[in-house]
């Protein structure tokens, strides 16, 4: 053997009651599992563990790491979470697949996410390039963990038919139809919309479901960030079901939540009407962090006839008094779309990052305003980076009981201040609402973590502890695994996870961070490129 894990807890993915065992891993998979006695023979490195939990390695079913994978080739952020896989390619805005002029749209529309991306060779333009790209990212070498790629609808429409606010002519649907099929084809894992964001938003709903069926004759899925949070959040979930049900596509609901004062204690009736659909048939997922803030950029809550045209039709009306007390009308008094139809809260909104330096002064401020808030987009090109306090516990606890729930970190990594589910969430699910809480058991939590989201992604050998299965694996101690960070020190790395490994090699020993980059593209047929 490789390795020999003597005597560890196996929480196997699967949900069911972990047991003790030697786990041995050879050649990259796991090799034998020896629930009595102990594994025979020789082995290149043991492990003792007595007092640690083995699990399968975590999947981040909603990451945002399309640019730090490339950047960063320790990326702890997610390595000492235990995440062994990242899905990439969210909320419909990523870099392919991309022309010269969508793809500096996309860079300037997500600078808060990601940054500029000035310090990244853009040498790709399609699907098939972009997930190249990580494999052979640094020298070579490869990335710090798994990646798997969504096609961005957004992207996509922008690519088509430009920023514009109107229908897709038969002609663009037809082409858009294929930059999905071709995504797909070169080993995107389905489909991703970010519908109060532009240009997604702008799809009808008609318009989604023929892409839909594109992803649904491919084996893919869809995963779309829907219309609303907020209000009317019930008819945007219902709308993501009754669309995909029409195109026969798999859902997975990204970051499925209940916010804003309006859905305090609903999440009932979100989880009523998707049991209602698990009844009739639907193949339903959905994705969650543990945490009551979300996050996003400013420019995200501007209404949606502000941002037709892209970024600089955009910074041009925010120029404009006039245009601007529109916007400002919006937002405060009507409820715009990119705000989920509520009114904005300044008080709520905290800046987390801005992308120039000059106004870094702001971050970890709550705005006073819309001059404010104006000024930052204006001076900042629309890269501003926030915070939204607008979540209440007792939806996100119930909804993570649901038996078809999985992890995501929805884990934006760029600014000064980013929300700590980035460096937190699989740490602090465990530490948080299995140890202390209770919310849900721990065997429960490793299945919402790893087999549950392997098998949405069709991964016919991972996210289980399971003989011939990848040895993506991670050790944890279940009496102190907690997440480090916090609102005040978000980068903090977690504590309690001592060991994570890709493929059999050692990402994480002994909590500290190797050099190995076992990461590679996890592409849609399940194979390991």
């Amino acid at each position: 053997m490789d390795l020999v894990v003597r005597g560890a807890r196996v929480a196997d993915g699967t949900g069911g009651p972990s047991y003790t065992a030697d786990v041995g891993v050879r050649g990259g998979r796991i090799a034998e599992i020896a629930r009595t006695g102990r594994i025979r023979g020789g082995a290149r490195t043991v492990l003792d563990g007595d007092g640690l939990v083995l699990a399968p390695g975590f999947v981040d079913m909603h990451a945002h790491s399309d640019l730090a994978l490339l950047r960063d080739p320790d990326h702890s952020a997610k390595a000492a979470q235990g995440v062994t896989l990242e899905v990439l390619g969210q909320d419909g805005l990523s870099y392919a697949p991309a022309d010269e002029k969508t793809l500096a749209g996309v860079r300037t529309a997500i600078a808060g996410w990601n940054g500029t991306g000035d310090d990244v060779d853009f040498d790709w333009r399609t699907v098939g390039g972009y997930l190249d790209r990580l494999d052979t990212a640094h020298g070579g070498r490869g990335i710090a963990v798994n990646a798997a790629y969504l096609v961005p609808q957004g992207t996509v429409r922008a690519y088509a038919l430009g920023w514009d606010d109107r229908p897709a002519t038969p002609a663009e649907l037809d082409r858009m139809r294929r930059l999905v099929a071709e995504g797909l084809e070169q080993g995107a894992v389905g489909m991703s919309s970010g519908l109060t964001y532009t240009p997604g938003m702008y799809a009808s709903g008609s318009e989604l479901t023929e892409l839909c069926k594109v992803v649904a004759r491919h084996g893919g899925y869809y995963c779309p960030h829907h219309r609303s949070y907020g209000r009317g959040a019930l008819r945007a979930y219902a709308e993501m079901l009754a669309l995909t049900r029409e195109a026969g596509c798999a859902l997975h609901l990204a970051h499925a939540t209940m916010n804003f004062g309006e859905n305090e204690g609903r999440a009932p009736e979100l989880l009523a009407l998707l049991d209602e659909a698990l009844a009739a048939g639907a193949d339903l997922t959905l994705d969650s962090y543990p945490y009551t803030p979300g996050c996003t950029t400013l420019a995200a809550l501007l209404p949606g006839w502000a941002s037709a045209g892209g970024p600089e039709a955009v910074l041009a009306r925010l120029r404009d008094d006039a245009t601007a007390e529109r916007i400002r009308h919006a937002l405060e008094v009507e409820g715009s779309d990119g705000c989920h139809g509520v009114p904005v809260d300044w008080s709520a909104v905290e800046i987390s990052g801005t992308t120039d330096p000059a106004y870094s002064a702001h971050v970890g401020t709550r705005l006073d305003g819309w001059d404010t808030a104006r000024r930052l987009l204006l001076g900042d090109r629309l890269g501003p980076t926030i915070l939204m306090h607008v979540g209440h516990e007792e939806n996100v606890r119930a909804i993570m009981r649901h038996r078809v729930h999985t992890g995501g970190s929805d884990g934006i990594l760029h600014g000064a201040k980013p929300h700590p589910r980035a460096y937190g969430t699989f740490p602090h699910y465990l530490g948080r609402y299995v140890r202390e809480l209770g919310v849900l058991s721990l065997e429960e939590c490793v299945a919402h973590l790893s087999g549950r989201p392997a098998a949405r992604l069709r991964l016919p050998d991972r996210g289980l502890v399971r003989e011939d299965f990848r040895a993506d694996l991670v050790l944890f101690d279940p009496e102190t695994v907690a997440a480090g960070s916090t609102y005040e020190r978000p980068r903090a790395l977690p504590t309690g996870i001592p060991h994570v490994l890709i493929d059999g090699r050692f990402v994480l020993r002994n909590g500290r961070r190797t050099e190995v980059l076992a990461g590679r593209s996890v592409r849609r047929t399940g194979v390991h490129m």
